[in-house]
């Protein structure tokens, strides 16, 4: 029985310890995918949907549901740091698993650099001093720096980390959200109900950006060699956490348009944290823009975890000089990835030149998944298995058929400019690959039944 490729990949992780257990990895997807977005897309999709609002939330639920059972037929079946790089590239072959990895890497490290200047911004808001230029450099880099010490000393200490801050930043969230049920139950709500069909392009433009709520499994699947038992614990808290997901995204937008009403697109800036000053005075509303402080700060924590993975897989693949494979002889993580990948987000988020490439975040995380469901399909038709019994995609090609026409009905409403650049992206990543290609074979030559 021959691994051939992908044995030769799997030996790459032969010094990782496999910490994450079914809590973990839980609490780890819903830190990453309850970021800063959700308290500010209240507005958005209100503005976009009106009462209707919540059919987003629903589509895109369904939409994920699909796309994770592809995620959870992968990574039962491909259990090797690199998450859906690692999915994609035993399915098709290092040149497709090196143009995810881009899409991955673009996706990530856009979105984070954002959310860490957000961080930023949101402290100053607070203490005004903290916006000058130099405390703004010094919070950012301060925060990088804490992150990449936590995660060089080992995936417990770090889990423990995002499970403690993704208890805390999920606290205030229901906190309103039971305090804004019992306030509506005892004075009535202010959201009109309309009863029409939203027109399609509304819906298909507002899921396009709320897609961004549901987006980020990939971040906490990247670590999977790492992942205790990946054939069993990765199907299960893939579902656990999209269905706590979409429970406290639902309930939040009722009660934020309930409580606010046909007001509610006109507090674009903080429509969680004003509707629950509603219901809680000013208290609520600091204990919920707190709330919002300690998510940007879970969600780059999180990423602190994944992604710097992604370059270790590069490293191990030899895309990437082979130091980012290196492994801490004692604490036994990837800490030259982690340490490189910390200096760069954090001169990222510094100097917020990356907010020209932001656009290509949505774009880019929708093709990598693509790309993935694709994958999930491929490694299930030929029977790879790299640990234990592996999940397989109920209904055959129809989930994988299904969330494909989902992920480009998303696409379609990308704008040109935004396809234009990834395209441009991928055409230099390419020329990259060719001068520096890897010296192995072009396609893992996996045996069915692995």
């Amino acid at each position: 029985m021959s691994y051939s490729d992908a044995l030769m990949i799997t030996s790459g992780d032969e010094g990782l310890v496999r910490a994450i257990g079914l809590r973990r990895l839980i609490a780890s997807i819903v830190n990453v995918t309850i970021g800063a977005g959700i308290f500010v897309l209240p507005a958005i999709v209100a503005d976009g949907l009106g009462a209707a609002a919540p059919l987003a939330y629903v589509f895109c639920a369904a939409a994920m549901v699909l796309i994770l059972i592809c995620f959870a037929t992968a990574g039962s079946r491909v259990s090797l740091t690199g998450g859906l790089y690692a999915y994609v590239t035993v399915a098709f072959g290092r040149y497709v698993g090196f143009l995810t990895g881009i899409l991955y890497t673009l996706a990530s490290i856009f979105a984070v650099a954002s959310v860490a200047s957000a961080f930023a911004g949101s402290l100053a808001a607070v203490w005004p001093l903290l916006a000058a230029p130099a405390a703004r450099a010094v919070i950012i880099a301060g925060l990088f720096a804490l992150l990449a010490l936590v995660n060089i000393r080992g995936v417990t200490p770090s889990g423990r980390v995002i499970e403690t801050v993704t208890v805390a930043k999920l606290l205030p969230l229901v906190v309103l959200i039971g305090a804004g049920l019992l306030y509506i139950g005892r004075h009535g709500s202010a959201m009109h109900v309309d009863p029409s069909w939203p027109p399609a392009s509304a819906l298909g433009r507002t899921a396009m950006l709320l897609i961004f709520a549901f987006i980020g499994v990939e971040i906490a699947l990247v670590p999977s060699g790492e992942i205790r038992d990946p054939a069993r614990t990765v199907p299960r808290a893939l579902f656990a956490a999209l269905g706590i997901t979409t429970i406290v995204y639902v309930a939040l937008q009722y009660v934020a348009q309930a409580l606010l009403g046909a007001e509610l697109p006109a507090h674009a800036m903080a429509p969680l944290a004003d509707a629950a000053g509603e219901v809680l005075g000013p208290r609520g509303r600091l204990l919920i823009l707190g709330g919002a402080v300690v998510s940007m700060f879970g969600y780059v924590s999180g990423d602190m975890l994944g992604t710097p993975r992604a370059f270790f897989a590069f490293g191990r693949d030899g895309i990437l000089p082979r130091v980012f494979a290196r492994v801490h002889p004692r604490f036994h993580t990837p800490d030259a990835s982690i340490g490189v990948y910390a200096i760069f987000v954090a001169t990222l988020a510094i100097s917020s030149s990356f907010t020209q490439l932001a656009v290509l975040a949505n774009v880019a995380s929708l093709s990598l998944y693509l790309l993935c469901v694709a994958g999930s399909w491929e490694l299930q038709r030929r029977d790879v298995r790299t640990s234990g019994a592996p999940f397989s995609s109920p209904g055959g090609p129809i989930v994988p058929i299904a969330a494909s026409a989902a992920i480009l009905w998303l696409l379609a409403h990308a704008t040109a400019r935004e396809l234009g650049i990834e395209a441009l992206v991928l055409g230099v990543a390419s020329v990259f690959y060719a001068i520096r290609k890897a010296p192995t074979s072009s396609r893992p030559d996996v045996e069915p039944g692995v």
